[in-house]
């Protein structure tokens, strides 16, 4: 198997893990604060990874540790958000396709802070997104709820996070301020995602230390409570993200976001299996938009996608 194919089926897994993790968040969060749980979650995933990952660690330099840390914080304030819109929002479903927004904005973020040039499918699927928005908003009459206000925020800094997790995932060559060129080792799957998580632990566990009460929960835990921190922990992030940082450093970003379009289906279709959700009409007409947003935004990378699966079976 080629590495884009094996790229393809990882990404592919890694929708469906993050689909679950969706559920098992949601779980907890109805028993503990927020940002506590997201503490709880990351260290855990992060420290077992660690364990894991601790030759690979004690290999990397000070400027590789320092770009996977980087990657953490910036991946901490995106989770942070995020988990507050899942605490705040009425629907998950709703909160997974404004999340997956993320998608759309990372060629954005790719061209404003990183100079790359973007195809015009890009600047197409942005006022789609924006309608799709604009759907989701009709509810309370353009007011956003503050749950999809969160979901929208994390998505600006997911699409951040992707753009910085792929390049510290791949070897690249930049030019300092001197003119000098610099080779830029990429930082191994293992001890990225170990450090990155381990990171977000850190940084949510600042933020529900000075904004949550912690001994309801510590004091009286409900025995389920465990099962679904753990289950978030090692599968919903420590499994998930691993083989998430290993696809990325298989493939280009453009085409791994291809692949995680599926994420936001993935988490409507379980939500209203597991929790019995249901989205009104202009919900579903909005969550529509925002999904042909995602397809043409990344067409191009779709279509080869698409002709690279069929081209063997031709062949066949």
């Amino acid at each position: 198997m080629s590495d884009a194919h094996k790229s393809d089926l990882l990404l592919v897994v890694v929708t469906l893990l993050a689909a679950i993790s969706w559920m098992f968040s949601k779980e907890a969060v109805l028993m503990m604060p927020p940002l506590m749980f997201m503490a709880a979650r990351f260290l855990i995933a992060g420290g077992v990874l660690a364990l894991i990952a601790l030759p690979a660690l004690r290999r990397l330099d000070a400027d590789q540790v320092k770009r996977s840390m980087g990657v953490g914080l910036v991946f901490g304030i995106a989770m942070s958000c995020w988990i507050l819109g899942l605490f705040h929002g009425d629907s998950m479903g709703e909160g997974a396709f404004l999340t997956s927004l993320g998608v759309v904005i990372v060629p954005i973020i790719a061209r404003v802070v990183f100079g790359e040039s973007q195809p015009l499918s890009t600047w197409l699927a942005i006022p789609i997104a924006v309608a799709g928005l604009a759907l989701l908003s009709l509810e309370n009459g353009f007011r956003p709820d503050p749950g999809q206000l969160y979901f929208v925020v994390a998505a600006f800094i997911f699409a951040l996070y992707f753009t910085l997790n792929t390049r510290a995932a791949n070897q690249r060559t930049v030019t300092n301020k001197q003119g000098e060129t610099i080779e830029k080792r990429k930082v191994p799957a293992l001890p990225l995602t170990a450090l990155a998580l381990l990171t977000v632990g850190l940084v949510t566990l600042v933020e529900s230390a000075i904004s949550e009460p912690w001994a309801p929960t510590l004091n009286n835990p409900p025995p389920i409570l465990m099962v679904w921190v753990l289950a978030s922990a090692i599968v919903g992030t420590a499994g998930r993200f691993l083989l998430q940082t290993y696809a990325q450093s298989l493939s280009v970003h453009s085409h791994g976001v291809v692949i995680l379009v599926l994420e936001p289906v993935w988490v409507a279709l379980f939500a209203a299996a597991w929790f019995g959700e249901t989205m009104s009409l202009l919900q579903l007409a909005g969550c529509g938009l925002i999904f042909m947003a995602l397809l043409v935004n990344r067409w191009s990378a779709l279509s080869r996608a698409i002709k690279g699966f069929l081209k063997p079976a031709k062949t066949a």
